[in-house]
Formats: structure tokens, sequence, C-alpha cells
């Protein structure tokens, strides 16, 4: 007999999910091995992307500007993000019931802390972007020591939202709030998440909403002054795709999640949450791998910086491959590789 005024810190897992009504698989099953099978694709795509991302602005100094060490902030929270579902597909299906209390909620709070920087970072970048555009230049002159407050801000809250279901929001001394999808979590902790993550994706419609108008009004002035009646309509239609691009990228991966995150907060017992709860996490997941294409590789001189990474790569490759069958009589030929962008050069190497 359960007691609803006792805590339970010292019982299994499998109680928790009984309890709760979740079912704990004791063997794989087809459908653990198809979510372990994409979980494990999806999560090594978001680490390699993202890294890249990374060392892209790293490297280039022309990207050593707010909004990109905001697009690094949000590439460092993707990585944090692929790492985190990476480690739950490794504790997962039938090895959920091995985890401790404690290694659930670790596995937990590493998903909520690296999904919550995720989004708040993109609020982060549409008000930037909203500041650049008002200010009309390329880049905001928000100086650095804010950008680095507000990079600090978005994982304070990250951190807190991911530590307090292991702290304080959790129903393991009320176990008549559990939740299903999570059943170590108060249901009112999942409504929360959903709500706020409801009011970043509002905030963000609203920013770029008015990006736009503001935009459009802007070039049709200049439009009306020049002339230039097709590079305004070039310049609103690529606009709004930009515009499109975004919101949908976020409502495709975020809202699916969220609304069932939302039923199960709100406790509606005739929801059938457990069904689909899975994989709409990996389409949660997913959005860190399209984040680096949406707002990193869509940009011109990222995607050059790519290229030239990816060549050095390659060219380290070849450069060993090449010193493991050449000859020590050739070691006082030369060979310079040169490869020009822009008119300048990106290599000059000696093989």
């Amino acid at each position: 007999m359960v007691s609803m005024g006792q805590c339970y810190y010292n019982e299994t897992i499998g109680f928790f999910y009984n309890n709760s009504g979740k079912e704990l698989s004791s063997h794989w099953r087809p459908k653990d091995v198809v979510v372990v099978a994409l979980g494990l694709t999806v999560s090594v795509l978001v680490l390699l992307t993202n890294l890249l991302v990374i060392a892209a602005i790293a490297s280039n100094r022309r990207f050593h500007q707010p909004i990109y060490y905001l697009l690094g902030n949000l590439a460092a929270a993707d990585l944090f993000a692929g790492v985190a579902y990476l480690f739950l597909m490794f504790h997962t299906g039938p090895r959920t019931a091995r985890l401790s209390v404690e290694g659930w909620f670790v596995r937990q709070g590493l998903l909520d802390t690296s999904l919550t920087a995720s989004v708040a970072t993109l609020l982060a970048i549409a008000v930037e972007r909203h500041r650049s555009v008002m200010a009309v230049q390329l880049h905001s002159r928000l100086p650095r020591g804010r950008v680095v407050m507000l990079i600090v801000g978005v994982w304070v809250a990250a951190l807190g939202l991911g530590l307090l279901p292991a702290h304080f929001w959790h129903c393991l001394c009320a176990l008549d709030r559990c939740s299903r999808m999570a059943p170590l979590l108060s249901r009112s902790y999942l409504a929360v998440w959903a709500l706020s993550s409801l009011l970043v994706f509002l905030l963000m419609v609203a920013v770029y909403t008015r990006i736009f108008f503001y935009v459009r009004r802007r070039v049709q002035r200049m439009a009306e002054h020049v002339s230039c009646h097709p590079r305004y309509r070039e310049t609103t239609l690529s606009l709004v795709k930009t515009v499109v691009i975004i919101l949908g990228a976020f409502v495709v991966c975020w809202t699916p999640g969220q609304v069932v995150l939302l039923l199960d907060g709100l406790g509606c017992k005739s929801c059938n949450v457990l069904a689909v709860e899975k994989y709409f996490l990996l389409l949660a997941e997913a959005n860190s791998l399209v984040n680096a294409v949406v707002y990193s590789c869509r940009d011109v001189e990222m995607r050059r910086t790519f290229r030239r990474l990816l060549c050095c790569l390659c060219l380290r490759r070849s450069t060993h491959e090449s010193a493991r069958y050449t000859p020590s009589s050739r070691t006082g030929a030369s060979t310079r590789i040169m490869l020009p962008e822009n008119g300048h050069p990106l290599m000059d190497s000696t093989l």
C-alpha cells in the first residue's frame, strides 16, 4: 500500500514506472531497436555537424562578431544535446531498469539542460538579429561583454531548469503527481517546460515578423527611388524564405513534443502520449541538426570555411599517405598546393 505522504528515494526505477503505468521492458523489442538505431544516427550527425560549425567559427576571424558568438553557443548547446541523447541511447530500453534514481535524474537532466540551452539561444539569436536590422548594420555592435553575459544567462537558465527536477521538482514524495512520460518528474514540471518553449516560439514569431515588415517597408521605399523593383522582389522573397525556414523548422521539430508534454503535464488520462513520446523526442533532437543547416550552412562565408576545413583534413590525410610511399631520395623535390578563393590562397604547403 502506497502512502502519499511518504518519500521513496530508495525505490527502484521499476517502482516508479509501475506507479505511472509506463511499461518497462526487460528485453529489446523491435520498437526499441528502431528508436536506438535512429537515435544513434541522429546523434552522430549532430555531433559532427556542430563540431564543424564550432571549428569554422573559431578558425575564421570574420566570424568574431556577436551574431557568430551566439551561433557558436547554439552549436555548443546542440553538441551537448547530441552527447546527452547519445547517453540516453546507451541507457534506454531494458537498460533503463538498471539505472539508479540518481542515474535516471542525470540522464534526464542532461537532456533538459541541453535542449533548454538550445531553445534559449534561438531566442537570443532572434533578438540580436532584430537589433542588427533596426540599427541598419550587418552585425550588431553589442559589446562582447554583454554577449558573454547573455550566453552565461542562457546556460544559467538551462542548468537551473535541468537541475530543478532532481532537487525539487520531482514526485518522489507525491506519487499521485508523477507524469507518465517521465515517471519520476512532476506533471507540473512538464507543463511549465512545454509552456516555456511555446512562449519562446511566440516571441520568435513576434521578433521575426517585426523584422520582416520593417525590411519589406525599407526595401520598398528604396525601390521607389532607384526603380529596382526586380531587386526588391528578390530581397523580399529571400526574407520570406528565411523567416519561413527558421520558424518552420522550429514548429516541425518542437511542436509535437510540446503538445504531448503539455497533455501529460495537464494529466490527460485519455491521451495515449506513451505511444509517440520516443519519436517526438527524436524529432526534437533532430532540431539540433537542423539548426546547423538553417543558421550556419546558409551563410556563404560559413560554407567557404567548411570547404577550407574539409580540404585541410583531406590534404593532411593525403600528405600522410604520400609520406609513407615517397622514396627518401625525393625529399628535395617540393610541390606547392594553392587553393585560391576570392583571390587569396587558403593553403600553401610543401609535400
